[in-house]
């Protein structure tokens, strides 16, 4: 039995920012494999794993289900008498980096700390503001010749800050987005593991979500799907985000409501959910919703698409926070949507059918 604790753990602690997902990969074909029946890889590197049908259809229907498994992270620009100036490559919040333990990826992994000016030597002005990424140095406690002669402008940077269990069901650690929902794809695979579908799945870990949404447009290409969901985290409350556009940790996945989504597709998940009482939460998104959603959709003719969400506190930190709860429900929701698909279902959601508001 899978025990999702331990295999979130496994992926949340590698270390593979957007363009370098090579060890996070590795990592998510080696859960995949045994419960899929055969691996495949697009030319960008998104890794895509099919379970085929237990009782195919004709013609032969496929599901793709999304989750990206690169992390933010940073690039080295310069290193000056032993110490290491840095770019971002995404999403990075210069704000919270200041002290957080980090891992330089050099001709040899190197633990370090992010620094800058001690407020003592700063000028008052200067000490009510945050500092930039030009001020923030990192220091990985070497030499400088040694530092010298170990990193080179372009060496990857990722914050070193291994998973904590919290209260309850509750955990911390970095790259929650988006691997708790890598998580959640695996806990599907796990369950159907169990159950006969007539859609063939192709679980989907795609690369290069947080530098544009394009792993989702080679691996959609790639597959070309019926249909698609997407996985990604949303907000949680907590101080200074509204609650009334929040989803709650340990409330059940969200589920995205506007232009990015098919409604009846939409429509198909909630009944699915009502019928094995799982509890889900609706996320109006009245716009992009800046997930592989975006991309996919839109992918060859268009492809009808839903979004899952995770709640997570602490978005785009070291310290990203979830409730466990929300990862197996999403994928056991998953799970037993797959398995209540049948040979008609495209002609359930085609928008012909789809009436205007108010008509």
């Amino acid at each position: 039995m899978l025990d999702v604790k331990e295999h979130l753990r496994s992926l949340v602690d590698a270390h593979a920012p957007s363009g370098h997902e090579g060890p996070i990969r590795e990592i998510v074909r080696t859960a995949w494999k045994p419960l899929t029946n055969r691996m495949e890889q697009d030319g960008l590197g998104s890794l895509i794993a099919v379970k085929e049908a237990t009782h195919p259809v004709k013609p032969a229907r496929k599901i793709m289900l999304a989750a990206h498994m690169d992390e933010i992270g940073l690039m080295v620009r310069d290193v000056v008498d032993g110490f290491i100036y840095v770019h971002r490559i995404s999403g990075v919040d210069a704000r919270i980096m200041m002290a957080q333990t980090v891992m330089v990826h050099g001709r040899q992994p190197l633990p370090g700390i992010v620094s800058t000016v001690p407020p003592h030597l700063l000028k008052a002005d200067a000490r009510k503001k945050y500092p930039t990424f030009d001020d923030l140095v990192i220091d990985v406690g070497l030499p400088a010749a040694e530092v010298a002669r170990l990193v080179q402008i372009g060496d990857l940077i990722t914050p070193d800050a291994p998973m904590i269990d919290l209260n309850g069901k509750k955990v911390a650690g970095k790259a929650m987005d988006d691997r708790a929902c890598v998580a959640a794809v695996t806990v599907c695979l796990d369950v159907l593991q169990g159950m006969h579908h007539h859609w063939d799945v192709y679980a989907t870990a795609t690369v290069q979500e947080e530098t544009g949404l394009i792993g989702a447009t080679t691996a959609a290409y790639h597959i070309n799907p019926d249909i698609a969901i997407a996985l990604d985290v949303t907000f949680a409350p907590q101080p200074g985000i509204d609650a009334e556009s929040a989803c709650e940790m340990g409330g059940g996945p969200g589920i995205g409501i506007g232009p990015n989504f098919h409604p009846k597709l939409l429509d198909k998940i909630k009944e699915t959910a009502r019928n094995q009482e799982i509890k889900i939460q609706d996320d109006l998104i009245p716009g992009a919703s800046g997930t592989d959603a975006w991309a996919i959709q839109v992918a060859r003719e268009g492809i009808p698409t839903a979004l899952l969400e995770v709640p997570v506190r602490n978005m785009h930190s070291p310290v990203e926070t979830i409730d466990l709860r929300d990862v197996e429900r999403a994928g056991r929701l998953m799970a037993h949507f797959i398995a209540g698909l049948d040979a008609d279902f495209m002609q359930v959601i085609k928008w012909d059918d789809l009436k205007a508001a108010g008509a």
